[in-house]
């Protein structure tokens, strides 16, 4: 599986983004597929986490309300839709996949990386 995220910039405070993590390979729609970021001196930590249907989601506490997490199997595509955008939330934004059956916040977890995409959010 390669995949490849897509949709960061350079947004304002309060603005929204929707990224996106494309998919090749026809295993793809059995995977779950988390998204992490990374910002700058710091590790990279959790975001949120989608089951391979899409009927289970997983946020972290510092998003929950503000992203959302979905998917289009038959397009190979995740993606997630943030909103009410902070300047915290800069970082470089990285999808996975990971072959479970539950959306999980383990970056270890993940099989497959991505090669990530910019976000900064000026205030």
């Amino acid at each position: 599986v390669q995949l490849q995220a897509s949709g960061g910039g350079l947004v304002q405070a309060g603005d929204s983004l929707r990224l996106s993590c494309v998919a090749s390979g026809r295993a793809f729609v059995r995977y779950s597929v988390g998204w992490f970021r990374q910002a700058p001196g710091k590790e990279r930590e959790f975001v949120s986490a989608i089951n391979w249907h899409g009927g289970s989601t997983y946020y972290s506490n510092s998003v929950k309300g503000r992203f959302s997490i979905s998917r289009d199997n038959s397009k190979n595509t995740v993606y997630l839709q943030m909103n009410s955008l902070k300047p915290e939330d800069t970082a470089v934004y990285y999808c996975a996949a990971d072959w479970a059956d539950y959306p999980q916040d383990t970056e270890s977890e993940y099989d497959y990386w991505g090669q990530g995409t910019q976000v900064t959010v000026s205030s």
